[in-house]
């Protein structure tokens, strides 16, 4: 057995967090919902609930659930060699009887029911992570739109040509890239960010809106607020000034259709790990931010994390639901990330529904930085992961095996023999030149917590279904060269920082999310929890996803998982997400697992569930392993499963 070893070895004055403004505008008229038998966008509604009301599969004939037909999402190479693809997030949509979706450079779209292909449209460097759809009216065709780097297309939805009449001939550029299909909003697409965290400076992380109907831009919100723009205080001079980060890269947006309300939730500024050159609380940074849709215009912001050092971004879209607590309609938005906590809020106000505390934390010691002395940390519900450690809660050979324990004892030892920890935020230790080796070890971790995917919700129950994944990160903060755009760095036993995150350099190149990493502390390793809304406390929680190397016993350890879940009207939830290449479907008022299939790859990534024109109810997930995962044959790296009653 070659097990490698993961905690993540990468190389971590409180502002009041909340601030409404103009609160008392009127609520706008809603969108129409959409229809119970599509999935026409993400997260499938702009609520994001990620809730079917279909209810043909149910907890009585789920047992069932046979696959219905699959399609490779690899393509082949013009040029001869490896077939185009890989690491496919893809989230397909389906709308009107027909299924669109990303599939390497392509976007394709097929009949839901078989499978088979209506059309493709060609492009270089498409996002993987999925197409967006909008209907139109009478004058003007429905439109797919995809991005490619810092371009977006519009394609005709019937035909898959570009639309000649949008942008320039059917393309615009759109200056910073987001890797991920825009939000629709009414005649609205709303665009966020992927921009470098290394370095510091470089092009702003900031949310955008886009003419659906001329690609034209119509507003821009500044993450990093310039100069007489709220929260431009918070950072100390002009520290502001071309700072990079401060992103929403999350997948997808989240819209209160009724009030006019876009959230978009931003992440870390750049850099990631250390801020002396950026002293302040940083908005808006590690912030929920409640804009006028129509215009861009801030109406309430809450920080989730002041001051980030840790790479804890918000990497998925909240949730909306309405709710009665103590007997009071309360419209709620739960979001959940990176720090292992979810915020429940007033999605009107801003304000939390029950309570969140100002928190003192320890404070860096690295030399010249900013320590913020307090973090928001919420009142319900408890944490959903792992926010401290001790060295009594290291691995032993008990607990899984003794190869696994003696790897897990080495890599302490390479650290310094003893990691430092105290409790939520612990900061990065500052290792002196030619000072003693130490070592922080930070539960979340920079994966950890729940990353890409996000939440599902069941509006019957009231409850919120999230993935979370108990990850830590190893390093210490050093000082670097003096040519160095920032002069201390986080580093690890593995050296870069960045390509440590995600790659295990102990191992050659072993892949974080690959089958064999297991983290270093006693499992369970990852959780799958209902969040009652009405309460503010779980409903359930188990431990997600096993182990099947191991013996019987030991099997259930939980797994590492990214990519969501998604609920249904028949009172079951389906999620992939873990990497021991599962698909499961749960009850979802109790958590009880009803059925499972074993899929060729891991899905991390999305579920949807739709109706088909032959009338049947479908379940489809892509399986792919995730950025980086490889096989002996890449031709077979990557598919969609869709399943169906026999």
């Amino acid at each position: 057995m070659n097990v490698r070893v993961t905690w993540i070895v990468v190389a971590a004055a409180a502002l009041a967090p909340v601030l409404l403004l103009n609160s008392g505008a009127a609520p706008q008229a809603a969108a129409g919902a959409p229809s119970a038998t599509d999935w026409p966008m993400h997260n499938r509604d702009l609520a994001s609930t990620r809730y079917s009301p279909l209810k043909q599969i149910d907890t009585k004939n789920v047992s069932q659930l046979k696959l219905a037909w699959s399609m490779s999402l690899r393509l082949p190479n013009p040029r001869g060699g490896a077939a185009q693809g890989g690491g496919s997030e893809a989230t397909p949509i389906v709308v009107n009887g027909v299924m669109y979706l990303p599939v390497a450079n392509r976007v394709v779209a097929v009949d839901p029911d078989t499978g088979k292909e209506i059309w493709h449209y060609d492009r270089q460097g498409l996002s993987r992570r999925g197409v967006s759809y909008w209907a139109g009216d009478a004058n003007t065709p429905a439109r797919i739109f995809a991005t490619a780097g810092s371009q977006m297309i519009a394609l005709d939805a019937r035909t898959g040509q570009p639309v000649t009449t949008w942008g320039d001939n059917g393309v615009i550029n759109t200056t910073v890239p987001y890797n991920s299909a825009p939000t629709i909003y009414k005649d609205l697409l709303f665009l966020g960010a992927n921009v470098s965290e290394q370095p510091a400076t470089g092009p702003p992380g900031n949310t955008r809106a886009f003419s659906a109907r001329t690609g034209a831009k119509v507003w821009e919100f500044q993450s990093v607020p310039r100069p007489g723009e709220t929260g431009n205080e918070t950072w100390e001079g002009e520290s502001w000034k071309d700072r990079t980060g401060a992103n929403n890269w999350a997948f997808s947006m989240t819209v209160d259709a009724e009030r006019g309300i876009l959230y978009t939730v931003f992440g870390s500024p750049a850099s990631d790990f250390y801020g002396g050159d950026r002293k302040g609380n940083n908005l808006f940074g590690n912030s929920i931010v409640a804009l006028e849709a129509d215009t861009g215009k801030l109406k309430w912001y809450f920080q989730i994390v002041h001051h980030d050092q840790w790479d804890y971004d918000i990497p998925q879209a909240p949730v909306l639901l309405d709710v009665n607590i103590n007997g009071q309609q309360t419209p709620i938005l739960a979001q959940s990330g990176k720090t292992a906590y979810m915020y429940i809020l007033n999605r009107v106000t801003g304000k939390p529904v029950f309570g969140i505390e100002e928190k003192p934390v320890p404070v860096s010691k690295v030399p010249g930085e900013f320590g913020s002395p307090t973090q928001p940390i919420p009142v319900k519900p408890p944490p959903l992961g792992r926010t401290t450690f001790k060295m009594s809660d290291l691995v032993t050979a008990t607990d899984t095996t003794e190869e696994h324990a003696r790897a897990c004892r080495d890599l302490v030892e390479r650290s310094g023999g003893t990691l430092y920890n105290e409790g939520p935020y612990t900061p990065w230790v500052y290792r002196e030149p030619g000072g003693p080796p130490v070592s922080s070890v930070i539960f979340p971790g920079a994966i950890g917590g729940s990353d890409w995917g996000g939440a599902s919700s069941d509006p019957s129950l009231g409850y919120v279904f999230i993935n979370t994944s108990d990850y830590g990160s190893i390093g210490w903060v050093e000082k670097t060269a003096g040519n160095s755009r920032v002069p201390y760095d986080q580093r690890s036993v593995f050296g870069n920082p960045v390509a440590s995150k995600f790659w295990d350099r102990k191992t050659n190149g072993g892949q974080l999310m690959g089958e064999s990493s297991w983290p270093c502390q006693k499992p369970p390793w990852g959780w799958l929890t209902a969040v009652d809304m009405k309460t503010g406390e779980f409903a359930w929680r188990i431990p997600f996803g096993v182990t099947d190397s191991l013996p019987a016993d030991k099997q259930n350890t939980g797994r590492i998982n990214v990519g969501g879940s998604v609920a249904t009207a028949g009172g079951l939830l389906f999620i992939g997400a873990t990497n021991d290449r599962r698909f499961r479907a749960f009850e979802s008022k109790s958590g009880k697992q009803l059925w499972e299939w074993k899929l060729d790859y891991s899905a991390l990534s999305g579920p949807i569930s739709y109706q088909g024109k032959n009338g049947k109810q479908y379940v489809a997930v892509t399986a792919s392993g995730g950025v980086g995962i490889t096989d002996p044959n890449p031709a077979n790296t990557e598919s969609l499963y869709v399943f169906a009653l026999p």
